[in-house]
């Protein structure tokens, strides 16, 4: 068996979605169709929450915090695919990729605590009403933000640090749409040994802890909305909690179907399809799961463009569900 040549790239060529020219009009409408609707959706609840002083709870001040990463987490990867798409250049230089695995990883890792904690939140509110405004304080809730930005970066920095440590084989073209870590790791020659150990600590610490936390919540919410005696309430607030797992389901799930897997299985059609997911429609959906259905938010938008007062339907939400949405 001959020896492979070992070198350190001055660039990787990034193979993306189908080469086909008569797809590539497709490709880019839907990638810019997705990255705008991403970019308003979380622009207008970041704006709304700062505008508006009703807001200024720790539930939205978390909503806040989502929209930002997901603004920033979607400026880290689709831009970059929209001008690979138009200029058909696929390279990305070797400092350039590991910068934008860096950022990718820290803003999905800081996604993921975020939802943990959300979830934490929303338990808090519907399970404790009484100790909610002693136990989510001001002081605890920017606690809570600032520990999932410093985790999210130390975690995401190790990896980064070893991977760029690496020497790659003679083959420089990553069968992705941006600088991802298993097809980068599959193109290592080093040994992989230490890297790998280290990743599947960082999954456990940074995957099954916070999703364990997100389940925990919901089921004791779960279990409390079975005791509210309105059936109309039941309803409205379960379809709202459907929602919002339908959101942790996809993120997680597409996650764990990538990530928690040996780097030899991994497959390049299945992970471009999971990643598109996680790096693009979740973002695109959150702002509308989380926020623009909620009345509050939408008399928020209204005052901030000068729109008048938002016309609220004569019934009042209960105050349980006025708490939850």
């Amino acid at each position: 068996m001959g020896i492979r040549n070992q070198t350190t790239p001055s660039d990787f060529l990034l193979l993306g979605f189908s080469p086909h020219p008569d797809q590539q009009a497709l490709l880019f409408g839907l990638f810019m169709a997705m990255y705008l609707i991403t970019m308003l959706g979380n622009v207008l609840v970041t704006l709304g929450i700062g505008s508006y002083q009703h807001l200024h709870s720790p539930m939205y001040f978390f909503l806040a915090n989502l929209s930002f990463i997901d603004t920033c987490s979607s400026c880290t990867i689709v831009p970059k695919v929209l001008v690979n798409i138009q200029t058909q250049h696929h390279t990305i230089s070797y400092t350039g990729c590991l910068v934008q695995m860096y950022f990718f990883m820290a803003l999905t890792l800081l996604d993921d605590f975020l939802l943990a904690v959300m979830a934490y939140d929303r338990y808090v509110a519907i399970c404790l009403p009484l100790h909610y405004t002693m136990i989510m304080c001001p002081q605890r809730c920017l606690l809570l933000v600032t520990t999932s930005w410093l985790c999210a970066h130390l975690l995401a920095f190790s990896p980064t640090l070893l991977m760029s440590q690496f020497s790659f084989c003679d083959s420089h073209s990553i069968p992705h749409f941006f600088c991802d870590l298993l097809p980068l790791l599959n193109l290592a020659c080093s040994d992989k040994h230490i890297f790998q150990v280290t990743m599947l600590t960082e999954a456990i610490l940074s995957g099954v802890i916070p999703l364990t936390c997100v389940l925990i919540s919901y089921a004791h919410i779960i279990h409390t909305i079975l005791r509210v005696p309105s059936p109309g309430g039941k309803h409205k607030v379960f379809s709202t909690c459907g929602a919002h797992l339908t959101v942790v389901t996809l993120f997680y799930g597409t996650l764990f179907l990538v990530y928690f897997q040996p780097s030899s299985s991994y497959s390049a059609d299945t992970g471009m399809v999971a990643s598109v997911i996680y790096t693009v429609v979740t973002p695109m959906l959150n702002p509308f799961i989380y926020s623009l259905r909620n009345r509050d938010m939408m008399e928020a938008l209204c005052r901030f463009f000068n729109c008048g007062k938002v016309l609220l339907s004569k019934r009042a939400f209960p105050r349980l569900e006025a708490q939850f949405l």
